[in-house]
């Protein structure tokens, strides 16, 4: 496990030396500077790919320079040395993603009824063929074939649900697309050690209930139609990552920490909804649904299912929403996850701030009793703290 450290005060106090401190502190700033790397490279990569397939504008024109811009790459990882082979894997991936993303808007623009199955299928082959010489060719090539079988992945994904989107596709279709996509982005990213493809599969995770994000002009929402069934979902997979890490080796460890903070925020995100406007659990799922143009009908048959139906008010959620966020900033610091202790003062903050303006701002009873409350907690955890630090520490084994 990482961890945060004052290499500083290490020092002073005779618990590392001044050039141990200074490697920790080498060693960071060089984890830093890869990612760094890695970011800058990938963002250029895709922007030069792109823009060239729009500046060729000509699908034949496209593939020759793909191709040329391919073989370039992988004769430059195969034969030029280290210092060059940041060039040679930006090469050849530019002319994999000219290909690819080629192939892809012609194949969409020429036959859209069949575009869904064709880049299902031929991008599940390209991902297939990347990741088999991702284990069995050069080490040199690793990173060129990890990231065309991203590419490949990429447009399996697409071409799945570009089909769901065409035929207008409900029911269980798409949930089971989203759970696809959700162990397919999991299973990457455990296999590339990319804590991004990670964080990214909370995406159709949540949208297993619908859960998602929308743009408009200058606006980005967020919305979830069945907050409560979607906080149980994240809190069983936070759960669930939490208990996997622990059993599981660090490289995999690292990304079940990034699924549970991923999932972490958006049960913050759902709750934040839910403490403002409440939920009706199954709203979308179980309500009735009356083939009738008679809206007095439809109308009638909702009302007599929501009477019966699990409701649970605004304050119900700002009131437990507080309690968890309390409890889950103390478990993080005693458990020393940063993450979770970030994301649950950021979201403290943001609802002291919603329901002092929405529901409590005019009941400043509720604010003392709260801080009231707060000043034996604290003293708690104080005292706690020190009784963990006078125990003697045992060795487990993860």
């Amino acid at each position: 496990m990482h961890y945060l450290a004052d290499t500083d005060t290490l020092t002073r106090d005779g618990i590392i030396t001044a050039d141990q401190a200074r490697e920790i502190e080498l060693r960071s700033r060089s984890a830093m500077l890869a990612l760094v790397i890695n970011t800058v490279l990938c963002a250029g990569i895709l922007a030069a790919t792109f823009g060239l397939i729009v500046v060729l504008a000509d699908p034949v024109a496209v593939a020759v320079f793909g191709t040329f811009a391919l073989a370039l790459g992988l004769l430059i990882l195969l034969t030029a040395g280290p210092l060059y082979r940041i060039f040679g894997n930006a090469t050849a991936l530019i002319g994999a993603g000219l290909l690819l993303a080629g192939a892809a808007f012609e194949i969409v623009d020429n036959s859209p009824d069949r575009a869904g199955m064709i880049l299902a299928v031929g991008g599940g082959l390209v991902a297939l063929l990347a990741i088999a010489g991702f284990f069995l060719g050069p080490t040199k090539t690793r990173f060129a074939l990890g990231s065309v079988f991203l590419m490949g992945g990429a447009l399996h994904l697409g071409g799945i649900f570009f089909g769901l989107d065409f035929s207008h596709a409900t029911g269980w279709a798409p949930f089971a697309a989203n759970l696809w996509a959700f162990v397919l982005l999991l299973a990457a990213g455990m296999t590339l050690d990319v804590r991004l493809l990670s964080a990214l599969a909370i995406v159709p995770f949540a949208g297993l209930l619908s859960t998602g994000t929308a743009y408009d002009t200058a606006t980005y929402a967020f919305y979830s139609p069945e907050p409560t069934l979607t906080i149980l979902q994240m809190t069983a997979l936070v759960v669930a990552a939490l208990l996997l890490q622990r059993v599981t080796p660090s490289r995999i460890g690292r990304q079940l920490g990034t699924v549970a903070i991923m999932a972490f925020i958006v049960a913050n995100l759902c709750f934040l909804l839910a403490s403002l406007f409440g939920d009706t659990v199954g709203n979308t799922l179980w309500a009735p649904v009356v083939e009738t143009s008679d809206w007095e009908k439809q109308q009638a048959a909702y009302a007599a299912w929501e009477a019966s139906a699990l409701k649970i008010p605004a304050d119900a959620f700002a009131v437990v929403w507080a309690l968890l966020l309390t409890g889950a900033a103390i478990w993080a610091a005693f458990t020393n996850r940063r993450g979770m202790f970030n994301g649950a003062l950021t979201f403290g903050g943001i609802h002291a701030y919603t329901q002092f303006f929405e529901n409590f701002g005019s009941q400043p009873v509720a604010w003392v009793m709260g801080g009231l409350a707060a000043i034996p907690l604290a003293w708690c955890v104080w005292r706690l703290n020190d009784w963990l630090r006078q125990k003697p520490r045992t060795t487990t084994s993860a």
